[in-house]
């Protein structure tokens, strides 16, 4: 049995060389390197071809990719994954708060990727852990990991394009007075801090659309339940961004918040949607905030 990650396609016309297919394919100079020198393979109608073969429209096109190696330093680790959604190209799974996505110096072990790495080799699946989204070690919800190079190539192109929509919900402290607005503002490091951003002219290009879902109070202290949805993916984008509006996030002490609501901060991806890289379909997840988030806001002193 074959356990290479494949692609299969169809040429679109006569004449068409087969490198031109595959580019228009998506795949990378960087990735047809590799399968020419690391053990991949490039077959048209099922014999194998040099990337100068002239096509035929209606050729099949099967592309062996190499078999991936975990990368250098991830340790393989067992433990439990709550897993959403998966199919031959994408993993989708809920991250519970208190845990790395990815390791850390002070955390070089208990994260998502150690955790997905275990589960690929007891599957046999020949591949190692590629990120598309990344939530902060305490923000829940749900990521998207992609099952081989290729498709993190695909995602990444679409990242770009602004085509993964992600969604969160968080509860703030204060009413935030508006209904809906759009925080555009740069974000950059902050000169004192190697974790801490902030909001400063010299920084990145940041937007993040804010709509009130709630507004309410918890033993007496006003809060809002706010639905966030981010057109850029800078680090922290939605904690500094709120902080800059007076709104830090609840439990977010790094940003002005307070954890004597809560012991983290109020933050959870429920949404996310894509394209999917093989099929080309919309696909997308849902998930609800946490029964300790929830609690925070399903009291009789909170109203809309």
């Amino acid at each position: 049995m074959d356990n290479r990650f494949q692609i299969t396609f169809y040429a679109n016309r006569d004449g068409e060389l087969l490198r031109e297919a595959i580019e228009a394919e998506g795949i990378s100079k960087r990735a047809l390197t590799s399968i020419k020198f690391n053990g991949g393979n490039i077959l048209v109608n099922g014999d194998e071809k040099t990337v100068r073969y002239s096509l035929n429209k209606g050729d099949e096109i099967t592309i062996f990719f190499p078999l991936e190696e975990v990368s250098d330093g991830l340790v393989i680790e067992h433990g439990k994954l709550n897993i959403v959604y998966e199919d031959e190209a994408l993993l989708i799974i809920e991250k519970p708060p208190f845990m790395n996505t990815i390791p850390s110096r002070e955390h070089p072990t208990g994260s998502i990727a150690n955790y997905v790495c275990g589960y690929f080799k007891e599957r046999g699946i020949h591949s190692t852990v590629h990120i598309v989204t990344r939530l902060d070690r305490d923000t829940s919800g749900l990521l998207c990991i992609a099952k081989h190079s290729h498709i993190h190539h695909l995602m990444g192109i679409q990242q770009q394009n602004k085509l993964i929509n992600k969604q969160y919900e968080a509860i703030v402290h204060g009413h935030v007075e508006i209904d809906e607005q759009s925080i555009i503002a740069p974000i950059g490091r902050k000169p004192t801090s190697i974790i801490e951003r902030e909001v400063r002219d010299d920084g990145q290009y940041s937007h993040t659309d804010v709509k009130v879902i709630k507004r309410g109070y918890f033993n007496s202290e006003p809060i809002s339940h706010v639905r966030l949805k981010l057109h850029t993916g800078r680090t922290h984008q939605i904690r500094v961004h709120m902080a800059h509006i007076g709104h830090p996030l609840v439990g977010d002490d790094l940003y002005g918040g307070s954890r004597e609501l809560y012991n983290r901060q109020a933050l959870h991806c429920v949404h996310l949607e894509m394209i999917h890289p093989l099929s080309k379909e919309k696909i997308f997840f849902s998930s609800e905030i946490l029964e300790t988030m929830k609690n925070l806001i399903n009291n009789e002193m909170f109203e809309q």
